[in-house]
């Protein structure tokens, strides 16, 4: 069965082929090069200094590129080799601005030539990719394509065009097919391009029809010109064939279900809006200062962070000891990988508040507070309480219990004050107050402190009930409706196991121990002194 095939989604690019016959050089016509699977790539049984001097797509590439410049182009080529070459040629004999990225280099070298290529200031105009740049990297941000040579295998091509066609590409794709007349090259194009249609559009087939057509295939590639035109309808007939077996086995049902535009519409607006107003940047930037991570600027949207001076370590477990490259756009990280998205969903985002949370740091204040209405000397006790309640993280019990903690303002007298004075507004009216002064303050007002402490737990406690009542009305309706659903279609259809019912059923079940045995725990407190 298959779902969500490329036709039924958009947001795919369009393709745009652009072949170009070139000559083939004499020097591969005298060593028997033009024809077989090493006709695909003449250049790697030469020298290199008299393929780059004498092979016309050489010559071609360098035209090809000058003339598109400032645009970024991806180039494929087959071998490792080709790409060291053709990058050095342009870099030192073309001044073309280029990278290379292949096997040989380290995972490190690699993202280096990646940022080189995806800066859009000083960056490279071209990336010389051997085959390995067809696989796992992403350049949607460039819109050309040049393939130096074609794979014999069609998933490859697939694989080298679908660096550039994915989603988010935000233009045609130009594909420019440098091939050699009468050769090997020039069987490949046209198989694929007349027997496939693998340049127009994505072809998921290639493999299979390659397959079912592989002797004549290796006539034609070796150089039997008059096998090419029944490989070309072979193929054809073919790759419709399979094509319509796979219009066949999708499954309506499955895709109507498996993506509702209106509520992916309406959950895609809910994200956008929570990135909006939350801005992760101004936490994390607050965060480093405390922590003592130096933050660098690196360019528009990104940062560098590495440990500074005062780096208190354990609080930035993600963070490396030489530091990491961040943007805090989305669009920049999906144009480079060598940047790492800073979202609340981050590793280095929640192990800092996960670090805050659950360790000292932060949990006690004093503050100072000049009120009219209050005689200097009076104490105010800002009290935060969290619902603890302890389960396995697969019950996800955070999705039903409040996230947002209990606030309470108390006086000596146990009067809460809460409401009189919301938090924001305390914030407003609250100073600092210097580090000597409060290590004198705080054995005085201990005492009083505590009372406060207790008056706070006291005036929380009778609010814990509501939020667990809440939270357990809120299980029974995530699981009661599946339940009851599940066992419904039992009594029609045989497929629904009992133990899936039962699965349901035990979550709920444990669901409802944890949140009765939930309990109120105080955070964090603020003591606020009159002046």
């Amino acid at each position: 069965l298959f779902r969500n095939t490329r036709a039924a989604i958009k947001g795919f690019p369009e393709r745009h082929p652009l072949p170009a016959a070139l000559s083939c050089p004499e020097s591969y016509q005298e060593h028997d090069l033009c024809h077989g699977v090493a006709g695909l790539t003449p250049e790697t049984a030469m020298d290199e200094e008299q393929w780059l001097a004498e092979d016309p797509r050489v010559a071609w590439l360098e035209k090809t590129l000058a003339g598109l410049k400032p645009a970024k182009v991806v180039v494929i080529c087959a071998h490792a080799s080709t790409a060291m070459a053709l990058e050095d040629y342009l870099q030192l004999r073309a001044g073309i601005r280029s990278a290379a990225f292949h096997e040989h280099l380290s995972l490190i070298e690699r993202d280096r030539a990646a940022a080189y290529f995806s800066d859009t200031e000083q960056g490279a105009q071209a990336l010389i990719c051997s085959e390995i740049g067809s696989e796992g990297r992403n350049f949607q941000f460039a819109h050309h394509l040049i393939l130096f040579d074609l794979p014999a295998n069609p998933d490859l091509l697939e694989q080298r065009i679908g660096r550039l066609d994915r989603i988010g590409q935000t233009d045609t794709i130009d594909i420019h097919i440098p091939y050699l007349q009468g050769t090997a090259q020039e069987i490949q194009y046209r198989w694929f391009e007349e027997g496939l249609n693998a340049f127009n559009e994505s072809c998921s087939v290639g493999v299979a029809v390659h397959d079912h057509v592989a002797s004549q295939w290796q006539a034609a590639i070796d150089g039997q010109a008059d096998q090419l035109p029944a490989l070309l309808d072979a193929s054809q007939k073919e790759a419709e064939r399979l094509r319509t077996l796979l219009r066949n086995g999708r499954d309506a049902l499955i895709e109507l279900n498996s993506c509702r535009p209106e509520v992916a519409d309406a959950l895609i607006g809910q994200i956008e809006a929570e990135e909006e107003s939350a801005r992760v940047r101004d936490y994390m930037i607050e965060a480093c200062d405390i922590l003592g991570v130096d933050v660098e600027d690196h360019s528009e949207h990104a940062d560098v962070l590495r440990p500074g001076e005062q780096y208190q370590a354990g609080h930035v477990t993600e963070l490396p000891e030489d530091g990491m490259t961040v943007t805090w756009s989305r669009q920049q990280a999906l144009e480079r990988e060598d940047m790492a998205f800073m979202s609340w969903e981050h590793p280095l985002v929640t192990g800092v508040m996960e670090s805050v949370t659950s360790s000292g740091l932060g949990k006690a204040a004093l503050a100072s507070m000049t009120v009219k209405a209050l005689p200097p000397g009076t104490l105010l006790l800002e009290a935060l309480f969290t619902v603890h309640c302890p389960a396995p993280e697969s019950l996800q019990l955070s999705r039903y219990l409040p996230v947002s903690p209990l606030r309470l303002l108390v006086d000596v007298n146990g009067r809460d004050l809460s409401a009189t004075l919301p938090h924001d507004r305390l914030n407003d009216m609250c100073s600092n107050i210097r580090r000597r002064t409060a290590q004198a303050i705080v054995p005085q007002v201990r005492p009083q402190v505590e009372t406060m402490v207790d008056h706070a737990e006291r005036l929380a406690e009778p609010q814990l009930e509501p939020l667990r009542a809440a939270a357990l009305a809120r299980v029974r309706e995530v699981f009661g409706p599946e339940i009851r659903r599940l066992e419904a279609m039992q009594k029609v259809n045989p497929a629904i196991r009992d133990d899936e019912i039962g699965f349901f059923r035990e979550q709920l079940t444990a669901a409802e121990t944890a949140l009765g045995q939930a309990s109120l725990s105080l955070e964090g407190i603020r003591v606020i002194v009159t002046a």
